[in-house]
């Protein structure tokens, strides 16, 4: 007997209809009544489906938009042209939060193509959220990574053990600095500033680190990912965090030209809070997604790494490079 856990765990295209209204871009409306009228659809009709001639979603009708436009108006002034769809890729666990975010009644299902596969309607998300009310819930909770038994309780002690051992994250990556800093030692002493600015260093670097996580949550937020996405998706936050980091970066170099004079303090500064807001940037939206592919939760586990990682990255780009300029 397959669980309501399995069933979400279950391809979308599983538990899509393949029958469809579906309705070209050069028809009349017209036309279109007249199509559908001669092949009724066993289903009901929630939306018409506008494809061209390579089954490709050029956009969707509602039916109310048809019913009352004039005969002779084409299908493709009346039809919506930026539609919602879901990728073949999803569950039905994704399709759910489709529903849940979107408040659509139905949703075309498309291939990487763009092609037209079929339709989930409403009744797939509100027959899961039955059978949820009816008490398997905590299997729901488990796919996201939250057990719902260890939330019933609510105890101390189970936070403590779900969150500690993220944090442990922080204690190496502390202690990991410290020691950093010792094997510089030499060059602080003989530049004190550079550790005067070792904390706007770092905190630039955590919350852009930060920002680039709550992004990337809210990108896998209705949608499975893929390693190809996540490419996509470092490409366009390495340019991101390089124009954050040398526009913070500039601002405290002139600061420190301004207070203590020179040039090696300000580019060290300057290349320091560079690279180390870029390389942050780009760990604070990797990890939750490649968390995710793992089958993990990022949630929780992707904030202390991130800001473990993009510590440990920031002082040794800046500390090697005031190395290589106070030489």
């Amino acid at each position: 007997m397959t669980t309501t856990a399995e069933k979400l765990s279950d391809p979308v295209t599983q538990h899509m209809r393949r029958d469809f209204a579906r309705l070209t871009p050069n028809q009349t409306v017209a036309e279109a009544l007249a199509a559908v009228r001669a092949k009724p659809l066993e289903g009901r009709i929630v939306y018409f489906y506008v494809l061209d001639d390579n089954d490709r979603l050029a956009g969707v009708v509602p039916t109310r938009r048809l019913l009352l436009a004039p005969p002779t108006t084409p299908i493709s002034d009346i039809m919506v042209r930026r539609v919602v769809a879901i990728p073949e890729s999803a569950t039905v666990l994704d399709a759910c939060e489709f529903f849940t975010l979107h408040r659509l009644l139905a949703f075309p299902v498309v291939s990487e193509e763009q092609r037209m596969l079929g339709i989930v309607d409403v009744e797939l998300y509100t027959d899961e959220m039955r059978e949820l009310d009816a008490g398997v819930t905590d299997e729901l909770f488990q796919l996201i990574g939250v057990h719902v038994a260890e939330a019933r309780r609510g105890t101390v002690l189970a936070s403590f053990r779900a969150r500690y051992v993220w944090l442990l994250c922080n204690v190496v990556s502390g202690v990991l600095a410290a020691f950093l800093t010792g094997l510089f030692e030499a060059e602080l002493q003989k530049v004190v500033a550079l550790a005067l600015f070792i904390p706007v260093v770092l905190a630039l670097a955590e919350a852009v680190s930060m920002q680039s996580l709550s992004l990337a949550l809210q990108f896998l937020h209705g949608r499975k990912p893929t390693w190809a996405s996540l490419v996509r998706g470092l490409r366009a936050e390495l340019l991101t965090g390089v124009l954050l980091g040398l526009g913070t970066g500039a601002l405290v170099a002139l600061v420190a030209v301004l207070w203590f004079g020179g040039v090696q303090l300000s580019l060290s500064l300057l290349g320091g809070i560079a690279g180390g807001v870029t390389g942050a940037a780009l760990m604070g939206f990797a990890l939750p997604i490649v968390l995710r592919l793992l089958q993990r939760d990022p949630r929780v586990a992707a904030g202390p790494v991130a800001l473990a990682l993009s510590d440990m990255l920031t002082l040794v780009i800046y500390f090697n490079l005031a190395r290589w300029l106070f030489h």
